[in-house]
């Protein structure tokens, strides 16, 4: 099973979700990707996912442009705040779905409250994802 998940930047929640369903199922091939890909992972991002034992500081933020020509089973995209609007993929795709989240990235205030909010969100991204992996097992 391909899966693509969408996001603007690739650097954080789109990276998450991506380590989140690798470490579910080694089987599943998948991919993330941005429409303005940053070209860097968010540190922040980087080091959450490390605390529970999940190392994503291999990936890459990578272009959508790459992924135009393959054909996927789920395209998966995670924006989430209002003041977001959520990149459209016009590849072919079995099954097109949004699961969306809020971005730590944009969060101001205290460092205990910007780790606060990475955290949160790690999580909630995590519980979304398992349910949507168990519905596709």
């Amino acid at each position: 099973m391909k899966i693509l998940i969408l996001c603007t930047g690739n650097s954080c929640r789109s990276q998450m979700a991506h380590g989140f369903l690798q470490s579910f199922d080694k089987n599943l091939t998948v991919c993330s990707a941005g429409t303005e890909a940053s070209g860097k992972l968010n540190e922040k991002a980087v080091a959450a996912m490390k605390e529970i034992g999940i190392d994503i500081s291999h990936h890459t933020s990578d272009s959508v442009d790459l992924y135009l020509g393959q054909e996927w089973d789920y395209v998966i995209t995670v924006c989430g705040g209002a003041n977001e609007s959520c990149p459209a993929f016009i590849g072919k795709v079995k099954h097109r779905l949004h699961i969306g989240f809020d971005d730590p990235s944009h969060v101001t205030g205290s460092d205990e409250y910007i780790w606060s909010e990475f955290r949160r969100v790690r999580d909630e991204i995590k519980d979304g994802f398992y349910k949507f992996y168990l519905s596709i097992k």
